[in-house]
């Protein structure tokens, strides 16, 4: 099993080293990845529960901030 496991680690290996235009198709994949989770992340998702008001439990805002905004949307219609 473990020669197998080599074998296989040795072509994937083998194979990169002989890529040309995939190094820099593997590059721009990652960099796209790289903004799509750590760039956007920061500025589209911000971290709410860092807002909740002290002595309230995470769950306590969580639960409070979704029946309040459940009721915001039901207000609307």
């Amino acid at each position: 099993m473990r020669k197998t496991v080599i074998k296989i680690w040795e072509f994937y290996i083998d194979g990169f080293r002989s890529m040309t235009l995939g190094r820099t198709l593997w590059f721009i994949i990652l960099l796209k990845l790289f903004i799509m989770f750590f760039v956007l992340k920061m500025f589209f998702f911000p971290n709410f529960l860092n807002t909740r008001p002290k002595g309230m439990s995470k769950e306590e805002f969580v639960a409070g901030e979704l029946i309040e905004r459940t009721h915001i949307l039901d207000t609307e219609k």
